[in-house]
């Protein structure tokens, strides 16, 4: 019996071994698609620039504006692998202490105001009220970021965001983030959080995604012992999770 048991347990660490395996594989191969596109557009600019030292001052200036976009994308995207990779340090890395949320998601709101205006976008919320949560201010504000910028980057024009919570009595707090955009069709939900994940990748890149905003909010909710989910009716998109009181 406890030979047979012993090689269960051999399978069944080689068969995590072996899904490790692919899930790194997988990753490292999307990381090197990812910065690849950035990298390949700054050398293009780059060497027209520097093969044509000629160019009309109008062309100069295109390039390096190119070459500035491509930049803050590349910038963007290393930024959010780091956190992706300290996520799975929490307790070591990021402190939790008693949060007043309500201040977290107004100094989200204050950073992407122009964004906002940009987009015609509007951002409803509950009366003003303290929100204490047991948490990160560093991750709290990284989903509520991601969930906004996912918003204003994939919703369009002219939009509403609905932010809403309610306490039933229990440990947590459960919240509905939502937008009235085009949504995604159902069949996409269950990828939503996946690392690099695009419904449509193309218009994702033009549009400056990194493809792991929404991987942060589902590790930062993780991290705070709560759950994400993504919905949609056709029209817009609703996450709704929970955060421990």
């Amino acid at each position: 019996m406890a030979t047979v048991l012993k090689a269960d347990k051999k399978r069944l660490s080689r068969t995590r071994q072996e899904q490790e395996r692919l899930i790194r594989q997988e990753l490292t191969q999307n990381l090197s698609h990812e910065l690849k596109t950035p990298v390949s557009s700054i050398l293009g600019y780059i060497e027209t620039l520097v093969l044509n030292p000629d160019l009309e001052p109008e062309k100069v200036r295109f390039f390096i504006e190119r070459c500035f976009i491509q930049t803050q994308r590349l910038s963007r995207l290393i930024e959010d692998i780091s956190l992706l990779n300290q996520l799975d340090h929490v307790p070591e890395r990021f402190p939790f202490e008693s949060i007043d949320l309500f201040q977290i998601i107004d100094n989200v709101l204050k950073d992407v105001s122009l964004q906002l205006l940009e987009k015609c976008v509007q951002v409803v919320l509950p009366p003003l009220q303290r929100l204490m949560v047991f948490g990160n201010d560093s991750l709290l504000y990284s989903i509520f970021r991601n969930l906004i910028d996912n918003a204003i980057t994939y919703a369009g024009t002219n939009v509403t965001i609905s932010i809403s919570w309610i306490d039933k009595g229990d440990s947590f707090l459960y919240f509905s983030f939502s937008d009235d955009g085009p949504g995604v069709d159902p069949e996409h939900l269950p990828h939503l959080f996946d690392r690099f994940y695009r419904i449509d990748s193309g218009r994702s890149r033009k549009q400056g995604g990194t493809g792991l905003g929404l991987s942060i909010v589902k590790n930062g909710i993780m991290a705070h012992g709560g759950s994400v989910e993504a919905f949609t009716d056709g029209k817009g998109l609703t996450f709704l999770f929970k955060l421990r009181k």
